[in-house]
This record gives C-alpha cells, sequence and structure tokens, in this order.
C-alpha cells in the first residue's frame, strides 16, 4: 500500500484553496452574468430606437413628396469637345 507523504495541515490548505476557488468562480459566474444581462439589456434597447428611428423614416419618407428627376446631361459630340479644347487653348495663350 502506497503511504500518503503529506501532513494533515497541507491537506487542509488544499481543501480551503479548493473552498476559495469555488466561491471565487462563484463570483466570477455572477459577474459574467451580470455582464451579459447588461448587453442583452443595451442590445434590446438599441434595436427599440433602431426601429423607431426606421419607422419614422419611413412615414416621412410616405408623406414628403417624389423628388423630381434631373434630367440626364448631354454627351458632347467629338467636333464639340474639339471646339472647347480650342476655346481653352486660346484662353491659355491670351492669358500667358
Amino acid at each position: 500500500m502506497a503511504t500518503d507523504s503529506r501532513t494533515p495541515e497541507s491537506a487542509e490548505a488544499r481543501q480551503k484553496k479548493k473552498a476559495l476557488q469555488a466561491v471565487e468562480g462563484q463570483k466570477a459566474m455572477v459577474e459574467y452574468e451580470a455582464g451579459l444581462r447588461q448587453m442583452r439589456e443595451k442590445t434590446e434597447r438599441l434595436r427599440a430606437l433602431r426601429l423607431a428611428r426606421d419607422e419614422a423614416e419611413a412615414k416621412l419618407a410616405a408623406e414628403a413628396p417624389p423628388a423630381a428627376k434631373k434630367k440626364a446631361a448631354k454627351k458632347k459630340t467629338a467636333k464639340a469637345a474639339k471646339a472647347d479644347e480650342a476655346d481653352e487653348e486660346a484662353d491659355a495663350e491670351s492669358v500667358s
């Protein structure tokens, strides 16, 4: 049979250490759960605010008259583009 070389004091110390670890573990779990609860509450509050904002924006968009469509700008023909370049060159030469 193997003999236990540990003294009764060390056994008592191990028990105290295990008891302390259990208490610290319970404290840590309480803190962890409190953090989760706070995060859930914050998420619910932010979700409610976001939904209210989206609903208000949708209501305003439905009530507002539609925006007038802008006409697309016409593309310049090659001849018009060359004429513009010539005008710019003439302006640059007159400035110098």
